[in-house]
């Protein structure tokens, strides 16, 4: 099954509009890790607005797909989509990182509808996925869980736990992200402490490993479609992604890991996604 051509125009248009939601918040905000949200934006979009079975109106819904942020600085991807789906209105993303606001710097399940868990301390993602899938196994619910991984995050040993504990219990229910943008917050991947060969190491803990083009919505669409056919183990989509994707001045620049722009280049970026 593919994307039809309208779907297609739908996703790419929700992307824009997020992208430049994602400039805008953080611009205002003052802070924030705008690079790493451009990054996974369009997976996120995808999951969404075309994969998950998810009720805004049931945030809480039981029988609904679960989407976990592990890399939980890039939550103004994730705030930008879950306000674009209907979660809350659009107007709250002007209150990023404010007292008092819904929209925290790193997501909190007990703020924000949507949410699923509080994230940030990296590396705990998939051993919670790991947890929700296991119990959606034994109570029988037919649901799919899905994570976001960042790469700088894959260095960390937890992962590597939880992807054993994943592939021990063929949690074929589950599809893990990776946002291979190639660049953490001190610089490139390969200088600090290298991930290759990453495919064949997922591989070699029993996953299901494919490697996409992250910001091809076709991509990842087929990514998710071999994820549905994978039986008996969990699948890992090994998204190659830029860091700060779409606005020109920020692709593969480390230093918009976790610096908002100026409102000076907010203005630059939103012509450019126009």
């Amino acid at each position: 099954m593919k994307l039809s051509p309208e779907k297609l125009k739908e996703l790419k248009e929700t992307a824009r509009i997020c992208r430049r939601d994602i400039l805008r918040m953080t611009t205002l905000a003052g802070s924030g890790h705008p690079g790493g949200s451009l990054s996974c934006i369009d997976i996120l979009v995808t999951l969404f607005f075309a994969r998950m079975r998810h009720d805004p109106r049931q945030p809480k819904w039981e029988d609904r797909d679960r989407f976990f942020l592990s890399k939980g600085h890039s939550c103004p991807a994730l705030y930008a989509v879950l306000s674009r789906a209907g979660y809350f209105p659009v107007e709250e993303l002007d209150t990023l990182r404010k007292l008092n606001s819904i929209l925290q710097g790193h997501p909190d399940m007990l703020y924000t509808p949507g949410v699923e868990v509080s994230s940030g301390s990296l590396g705990q993602g998939l051993s919670i996925g790991n947890g929700v899938a296991l119990a959606a196994k034994v109570d029988h619910r037919n649901i799919k869980v899905y994570i976001m991984l960042g790469d700088g995050e894959c260095q960390e040993g937890m992962v590597w736990e939880a992807a054993m504990t994943s592939a021990q219990h063929k949690l074929d229910n589950l599809c893990a992200f990776v946002d291979y943008n190639r660049l953490q917050i001190d610089g490139w991947i390969d200088d600090i402490k290298s991930l290759e060969p990453l495919q064949l190491k997922w591989e070699s803990f029993g996953w299901k490993a494919i490697i996409i083009d992250g910001h091809s919505f076709e991509e990842i669409w087929q990514g998710l479609m071999e994820a549905d056919r994978t039986k008996g183990k969990p699948t890992v989509c090994i998204a190659r992604t830029v860091k700060g994707k779409g606005v020109s001045f920020m692709e593969n620049q480390a230093k918009y890991h976790g610096m908002a722009l100026t409102p000076e280049e907010l203005s630059r970026a939103l012509k450019e996604l126009e």
